[in-house]
């Protein structure tokens, strides 16, 4: 029997409980046998309330140790602001011992938070993304339903849960019978871990052309750590020369241009609305060096870089202000003017 822990941090999403636990439940029982068990901890004895109010009992509470196979921490409301050393610690713990964690809807960002996304791909609710780039510049962020790597589970939380238990259940009972408990729930498409967590992809880039969703998907998914033009080949299953063809076709502009001007895009949202430096934000955007940034915005552009090279680089090396309007307004209202 697989053994589930579901750590419930208070105010947490009720549906991506729910969709977390109800496909375990009915593997059970359309299997005629206790395929998985679910436990719940708690930090506190008494349990945890979701955010609809319903106060859900624990098992096990902060401390206790329980045997398990997989932990799912399960938070939701404003993740950031919670703080609880204690529970870090107990998460970490589990994974020293060698269970796998996973985190829904807020839990990928207790995960970081514990300091157990380093070096591992993920995903967060798409509302959640920003803000978490912003904090922690150096995660693997995709924008996925979830994320399998290794010992690490994350997971966007609303009804993705489904999705990413029932790839679970593939992987360990095989894909007839997770296609099973997914009709169960008249579920009757299971989505891939990188099916988009928005559908409007189509409204938004005016196209129906399935390589270039592929491929636009994947930019968006790798804005901190560009593919090449030979990996998005690879990805799409099309040659490099058909896929130039086809952007230059859908978008006026080759790949790798679109490519960049997707990335520059982020860049310009995050200086807006971020308190990241400029430096850090030609980090988490994917170019290597802050007068990179700048030579790329010209190019766009097709004119002069915003400043030389070398300016550019003093600058960003002797300036630590967060990149926010109001702070040094003249100097990033310039830089805004002129990024695309």
């Amino acid at each position: 029997m697989y053994r589930v822990g579901v750590l419930l941090i208070d105010g947490f999403a009720l549906m991506s409980y729910a969709s977390l636990i109800e496909p375990l439940r009915a593997a059970n029982f359309l299997g005629s046998e206790n395929l998985y068990e679910v436990v719940h901890l708690s930090e506190k004895k008494q349990g945890a309330i979701a955010s609809s109010g319903l106060k859900v009992s624990a098992d096990f509470s902060l401390g206790d140790f329980p045997n398990l196979d997989l932990l799912m921490v399960v938070a939701g409301g404003d993740p950031f602001k919670y703080e609880n050393t204690f529970v870090f610690n107990w998460i970490n713990k589990f994974a020293r011992f060698g269970v796998v964690v996973g985190g829904v809807s807020g839990g990928p960002i207790i995960l970081v938070k514990s300091g157990l996304m380093k070096d591992y791909r993920m995903t967060v609710h798409w509302e959640h993304a920003p803000s978490l780039l912003e904090d922690t510049g150096d995660l693997l962020l995709e924008k996925s339903l979830f994320v399998f790597d290794r010992d690490r589970i994350t997971c966007a939380g609303g009804t993705a849960p489904i999705d990413m238990v029932l790839a679970l259940i593939s992987s360990r009972q095989g894909a007839s019978f997770a296609q099973l408990v997914s009709d169960w729930f008249l579920h009757t498409e299971i989505r891939p871990s990188g099916g988009p967590q928005r559908s409007n992809l189509i409204n938004r880039i005016g196209t129906t052309n399935k390589n270039v969703l592929i491929a636009v998907e994947l930019m968006e998914n790798h804005i901190a750590d560009p593919l090449s033009l030979q990996q998005l080949s690879n990805l799409t299953g099309v040659s490099r020369r058909q896929l130039n063809r086809v952007f230059h076709k859908v978008f006026n502009r080759g790949t790798m241009e679109y490519y960049r001007e997707i990335r520059l895009d982020t860049a310009k949202n995050l200086l807006r609305n971020s308190v990241m430096s400029i430096a850090e934000i030609s980090e988490v955007t994917g170019f290597c060096t802050a007068s990179h940034f700048s030579s790329c915005s010209s190019f766009i552009l097709q004119r002069p870089p915003l400043f030389p090279a070398k300016v550019f680089v003093f600058f960003l090396g002797t300036l630590s202000l967060p990149a926010r309007i109001g702070r040094n307004t003249f100097t990033f209202s310039f830089i805004l003017d002129n990024l695309p």
